[in-house]
């Protein structure tokens, strides 16, 4: 049992603010900044809706559109793909793109294997499938098909979000997203027949499933919101506990179900011998309470292992009474710690991996701890026994993102994947006993990886820090500045992007174009210290690192201005609409993605004041409010700026960052900005905010952007192949 906070979701304080007489929305006249674009946009109608901060007032014209459920928002939505998707099908190698990615997209992907009671099962997509179907075999016989996602439903947009089996392996409980969204529904299962045996639990969200032995399981959960559940405000997540054969109204409230444990992100998980449920409570996406419940006795009490939440902790495993976390506290770049459940006081725990130069990462397998540590964004694997007694290196394929080691306990054979950006995911098996690896599996996509070549650079920022940045690229080409060059970023909430396949992106470089990534601060790459750079009143640093790396691109000659986009999703797409807004000059080229782009407003949907840790809120303090509303993106879109060719890419059921922050961004824009280049905004229908998205819809969403990019860069044909 192992789990970690992550960044969550975004909605609607109240539909207020709409334009009093819709009639009049079509009769709205046209900005002279509009008017000079070679293309017509939809009209969107502004209401009057002013908001006081401190001694500011701030206009919100566009309100109306954070009401997802009006027919007025429906209608602008169609208007808006109208003219998108109009725009698109004038490129004439939009189609190419999208034939040349389904070829290379059609291999075969196998998922390590793992085992449950008498099975073992495994993950396989034979190529093009929308979602990856789960498989079982019984010792030697033949594999099943034992879930298919794919006739969830017509669509292929209901997937399957986690699957957790009870200790005995009979009965699973799987949950499902419908259409993205990130609540979920718990379907349970005999193993055996495949069948239900119970009702469907429902309205579940940012939740595992931790079973205890065979009778039951904790699931987190909100109250169902007033409102429209996509963007109403959630701030109290409750444990709960559901024992097989009773009615979810049944289910007990855990943890979380009075004042003084209001939270806004709550979960727990049973160890693995089932002595103990964790718990982890947070108000915001860093830093955690840390909670433990003695199961082998009846009733027993809460006891408080860390009550400060100002710092991170992360359960990895038990022996007995000693309990494993990872933890930040007084360890910016983490260290494995242990605490003895008996004597949990905080002047006892003992370090049992401690603390270097470089971010750890803990998973646990085979009666084995194997330490990732993330150098320079590159992957390097220890294996530890239990008193931190250094095992092996363990010797990885090349330079890269290692994932896996995970397992249990009894487990004799532990697995792990390696990939990067020019290496498509392999999967490997390791033998923890001898130290011995083999490949299990090696993807087989249809090019060759020679051809390609990665190089780290380190550059400087405005203010002196260096940064490293990967640049991928076919070899042999020429540092001329005349190559379509994609920046992609993220800086925020101690994430780390490290290096990865994607073969939207191999396809990319295939015509001829530079993929670079730079690992700005707000990550986690180089721990608390990395990630506290870039945060609330020192958010300015990422984009200043970001900006840093589109001019070391074109001062190195791999690019030009005329030959940059930019592009991030989610906080990453706050990245692109901060950086093009403050640099509109700096690129041709802005694909800002299910992007927070309303800064002043954010914390007022969803779960998202949870990421005031980040960012801080406008409502905090005059000062907070000044630095957040100089860089919103909603905020600093000025009348008559040449901005670049911007495609603001999100799905109408994203209720993890709301459609309206790229809604009015988009509104903005095209009010706006002046010059012929294109402000269009991709709505998809009945997706959310990334998560199981079907492959179709992933292959169509990378040609319109690759086909959006080159066209505006004055691309004319693709290059041969």
């Amino acid at each position: 049992m192992k789990y970690a906070l992550s960044a969550v979701a975004l909605a609607l304080l109240t539909a207020c603010g709409q334009p009093s007489d819709t009639s009049k929305r079509q009769e709205t006249v046209m900005t002279e900044s509009q008017a000079a674009h070679p293309f017509t946009y939809p009209v969107t109608a502004k209401g009057d809706v002013v908001d006081s901060y401190f001694d500011s007032k701030v206009a919100d014209p566009y309100r109306w559109l954070e009401d997802d459920r009006s027919v007025e928002t429906g209608n602008w939505v169609k208007e808006q793909n109208k003219v998108t998707f109009s725009y698109l099908d004038q490129i004439g190698y939009r189609d190419q793109i999208k034939q040349r990615l389904e070829a290379l997209w059609n291999y075969e992907k196998v998922g390590a294997p793992f085992i449950e009671g008498e099975y073992t099962y495994f993950f396989k997509n034979d190529g093009l499938q929308n979602q990856s179907v789960l498989y079982r075999k019984k010792g030697e016989g033949e594999a099943e098909i034992f879930l298919d996602p794919n006739t969830f439903s017509t669509d292929a947009t209901t997937s399957l979000a986690d699957v957790s089996f009870s200790d005995d392996g009979k009965t699973l409980a799987y949950s499902i997203s419908e259409g993205g969204s990130d609540w979920r529904k718990i379907i349970i299962i005999d193993v055996e027949t495949k069948k239900p045996i119970e009702e469907t639990l429902v309205d579940v969200k940012f939740s595992g499933v931790s079973w205890k032995g065979n009778e039951g399981f904790y699931y987190s959960s909100y109250d169902k919101p007033e409102g429209s559940e996509l963007s109403a405000k959630t701030d109290q997540h409750k444990l709960y506990y559901h024992k097989l054969g009773t009615a979810q109204k049944d289910d007990p409230v855990v943890f979380g179900g009075v004042d003084a444990e209001k939270h806004r992100y709550v979960g727990g998980g049973v160890t693995d011998d089932g002595k103990y449920l964790i718990v982890s409570a947070a108000n915001a996406t860093s830093g955690n309470k840390v909670f433990l419940k003695d199961l082998t006795k009846a009733d027993s009490a809460f006891i408080t292992l860390y009550a400060e939440g100002n710092a991170d902790f992360e359960f990895v495993d038990s022996r007995d009474n000693a309990l494993y976390f990872v933890t930040n506290l007084n360890a910016p770049n983490k260290k494995l710690i242990k605490i003895d459940a008996t004597a949990p006081a905080a002047d006892q725990w003992t370090d049992v991996i401690p603390e270097t130069a470089n971010v750890l990462d803990v998973n646990k397998g085979a009666g084995f701890l194997f330490a990732n540590y993330m150098v320079d964004a590159i992957s390097q694997i220890k294996q530890y026994d239990y008193e931190g007694k250094l095992v092996r290196d363990v010797s990885l394929p090349g330079l890269g993102t290692v994932s896996g080691f995970g397992g249990k306990t009894k487990d004799s054979t532990l697995y792990f994947s390696f990939t990067n950006y020019n290496t498509a995911p392999s999967t490997f098996a390791f033998e923890p006993k001898s130290g011995e690896t083999s490949t299990y599996y090696k993807a087989a996509v249809k090019f060759n990886s020679d051809d390609y070549q990665s190089e780290q650079v380190f550059y400087t920022s405005k203010d002196g820090t260096k940064v490293p940045m990967i640049i991928t690229h076919k070899k042999g080409i020429k540092l001329d500045g005349s190559n379509p060059t994609m920046l992609y970023g993220y800086g925020g909430f101690n994430v780390s992007l490290t290096p990865s396949f994607s073969v939207a992106n191999l396809v990319w470089m295939e015509m001829g174009g530079v993929y670079a990534v730079p690992n700005l601060r707000g990550g986690g790459e180089y721990g608390k210290a990395w990630h506290d750079a870039g945060i609330q009143l020192k958010k300015q640093n990422v984009f200043d690192d970001f900006i840093a790396a589109g001019e070391y691109l074109i001062a190195q000659k791999y690019t030009s201005s005329d030959k940059l986009a930019i592009r991030g999703g989610s906080n990453g797409g706050l990245l692109v609409g901060a950086v093009m807004t403050q640099r509109p000059d700096l690129m041709k080229v802005a694909i800002p993605q299910v992007g927070v782009l309303d800064m002043l407003r954010y914390h007022t949907f969803t779960a998202g004041a949870g990421w005031a840790y980040d960012y801080g809120t406008s409502e905090q303090s005059k000062e907070m409010y000044d630095y957040i509303k100089g860089y919103s993106p909603v905020h600093n879109v000025n009348e008559g700026v040449a901005y670049p060719a911007t495609l603001v890419t999100t799905g109408d059921h994203d209720d993890r960052v709301v459609p309206a922050h790229s809604f009015k961004f988009a509104a903005e824009l095209q009010a706006k900005a002046s010059g012929p280049n294109p402000q269009m905004i991709r709505i998809e229908t009945n997706a959310g905010h990334g998560a199981g998205v079907p492959v179709s819809k992933q292959i169509e969403l990378a040609a319109d952007i690759f086909g959006f990019t080159l066209f505006n860069m004055g691309v004319k044909e693709l290059p041969k192949q």
